[in-house]
């Protein structure tokens, strides 16, 4: 058995002689390199004579540490053992990385697939741009009805100062050539009275509502000054109704009560009239029983 001993011990230092100069042995490649010479030592022995297995398994142990020039292996730690997984597990990651990267299916694939997010990111970002622009405009606009809205208010208060000065200025040209004097308050009120009483009727009938208020002003017989008279106790049915304070005085009845300041007179000393239709029979029969009957204008009977 010694000359198949010398033909084992012969293989091992051949294969030993061919992987050390291209491999780098690891602790664990040389621990499983020697286990398979062992296993392939004993299969041998087995083999050749089973007679002579005692002294074949040993001489082919013999063998194996004889080719192992007397060298022990370093006993590697756990830790060192996972360092080593790991260090080969990320080659062999890198490695199928870069195979990846270089193959041509998946070369065109990573293009395609850049190109769609590419094309999803500029579609993404011509949305928000879009998005943007649209309120910017409504913003644009809303400014823009904002300053429309802000000019028109501006323009209808000139228009009303500007009215108020021109009635002013009227009152002041009234007030000045006027049969009477008269205050703001007395020239608002009459042109209240004149509107509830006469708002329905004509230029003329409108004047002598007036007259009537005036020739009470200047007659001893009733109160001095504009806003007493109408005011007076049960006196004018548009200040017990709310009528008064509530209507809303036309363009016409300014005109009028004007020209009744201004002297126009048609009233011919009236201090009184009624609505017959819509007066109270009392009443109608006071005014017939106590008062003389001067005129009718429309739906108005005037009296002294």
């Amino acid at each position: 058995m010694y000359p198949f001993c010398s033909f084992l011990q012969a293989i091992c230092q051949l294969v030993k002689n061919m992987f050390t100069p291209v491999v780098k042995m690891t602790k664990r490649l040389y621990r499983s390199a020697a286990v398979i010479m062992a296993g392939t030592a004993v299969v041998a022995v087995m083999t050749f004579s089973s007679a002579g297995f005692a002294a074949g398994g040993h001489n082919a142990l013999t063998a194996y540490a004889e080719t192992s020039d007397g060298e022990v292996p370093e006993t590697e730690t756990p830790d060192e053992a996972m360092e080593e997984i790991a260090g080969e597990t990320q080659l062999l990651t890198e490695a199928k990385v870069q195979l990846r990267l270089t193959d041509p299916d998946n070369l065109r694939s990573g293009q395609l697939l850049v190109g769609d997010t590419i094309a999803r990111n500029i579609q993404e970002q011509n949305a928000v741009r879009q998005e943007q622009k649209a309120v910017i405009e409504e913003n644009e606009k809303e400014i823009e009805r904002i300053e429309e809205e802000r000019r028109r208010l501006a323009e209808e208060e000139a228009a009303r100062k500007a009215e108020e000065e021109r009635r002013h200025a009227e009152a002041e040209a009234v007030r000045a050539s006027s049969v009477i004097s008269f205050s703001d308050q007395d020239y608002e009120v009459l042109k209240r009275i004149v509107e509830a009483e006469a708002g329905g009727c004509d230029m003329k009938g409108r004047i002598l509502v007036a007259n009537v208020i005036l020739n009470r002003v200047r007659d001893g017989e009733f109160p001095s000054t504009i806003t007493d008279v109408v005011y007076q106790r049960s006196q004018f049915s548009p200040v017990s109704d709310g009528r008064l304070n509530s209507c809303s005085v036309s363009e016409k009845t300014v005109e009028a009560v004007n020209r009744a300041l201004s002297g126009e007179d048609y009233s011919q000393g009236a201090l009184f009239f009624m609505n017959r239709i819509r007066s109270r029979s009392s009443n109608v029969s006071w005014f017939d029983r106590n008062l003389t009957y001067l005129f009718q204008h429309e739906k108005h009977e005037f009296f002294r």
